[in-house]
């Protein structure tokens, strides 16, 4: 059986996964605006330079954290390929 202080760093751990999943659900509601609004103005699902600029932004913010830069990236890049897909499926609709 887990000890007292495994526990704590468990619960913890649910606790950041918790925020995690609630965060990307807001994430995900503003994109999804943004695909609209996309949509509706005729602009393009995918915007190559802002998706750059993102990434060497997170990139930046990563390694300030003591997070790997690359695992940042391939989590942010798992992001904007699903927003993409739902740009794409917003358009298509319209």
């Amino acid at each position: 059986m887990p000890d007292e202080t495994l526990n704590r760093f468990r619960q913890s751990i649910d606790n950041i996964d918790a925020a995690l999943i609630h965060m990307l659900a807001e994430r995900f509601k503003i994109t999804q605006a943004v695909g609209a609004y996309k949509a509706t103005h005729s602009l393009p699902p995918a915007d190559p330079t802002r998706e750059e600029a993102q990434i060497a932004r997170l990139r930046a913010l990563a390694k300030d954290a003591d997070l790997d830069p690359e695992f940042s990236e391939k989590f942010l890049r798992f992001i904007i390929d699903e927003v993409i897909r739902h740009h794409e499926r917003l358009r298509d609709q319209i």
